[in-house]
């Protein structure tokens, strides 16, 4: 899938120049008047970046970080603004935005920006694909082959399993097997690696 640009800013002129640069550049563009529109948009599973405008009428660039987080969306943001505080860019570039950029905006940075922020886009996107894959996964498990996976991930022998759940070493092992074909997985290392994916991106 070809990568998206995501243009959120409220000026028209500012909004249609930006745009026009980024597919001059050769870039495949969205673009949008306001973060309300941007959230009730249809989301595009391609991955991409957004570059956005701080100081939005309504919900700002910096809450709709904050939303986006909390949607875990992979896409980097690139903030643009025209008044921005210092301690408002480190807030944003510790919030994980790839930079902050002041209006006029310098084509050449942006541009740099863009191309930094896709990539990461694209491992962000993958990452996320991983991720909920695993999920997907784990959400097949039954109630007590959950326990036996929880367990298990820690390093715990099968009597030590059996032990703590009150049944029998041959009952964790066909539990056991079930969780390495329900996760699909073919070694106890790359078992505990999903759980460590699993509860890293929780």
């Amino acid at each position: 899938m070809t990568p998206i640009v995501h243009v959120v800013e409220d000026d028209r002129s500012v909004r249609a120049a930006l745009t026009r640069l980024l597919k001059i550049a050769g870039f495949e563009t969205r673009s949008y008047a306001s973060a309300g529109e941007f959230l009730v948009s249809e989301r595009d599973p391609a991955p991409g970046c957004i570059v956005l405008d701080v100081g939005l009428p309504g919900l700002t660039g910096i809450e709709l970080q904050a939303a986006l987080q909390r949607e875990r969306d992979p896409r980097p943001i690139i903030f643009l603004t025209g008044r921005g505080s210092i301690d408002m860019g480190v807030g944003a570039m510790k919030a994980g935005a790839v930079d902050f950029l002041t209006k006029p905006v310098d084509r050449e940075r942006l541009l740099v920006a863009v191309e930094t922020a896709l990539a990461r886009g694209i491992v962000a996107k993958a990452r996320d694909e991983v991720e909920r894959e695993l999920r997907e996964r784990i959400e097949r498990l039954t109630a007590r082959e959950r326990e036996v996976f929880d367990r298990v991930v820690q390093g715990k022998l099968n009597k030590q399993v059996a032990f703590e759940l009150g049944t029998s070493v041959r009952t964790v092992k066909a539990h056991r097997a079930q969780v390495m074909l329900k996760m699909e997985v073919d070694s106890l290392a790359e078992l505990v690696s999903a759980s460590d994916r699993l509860f890293a991106s929780n």
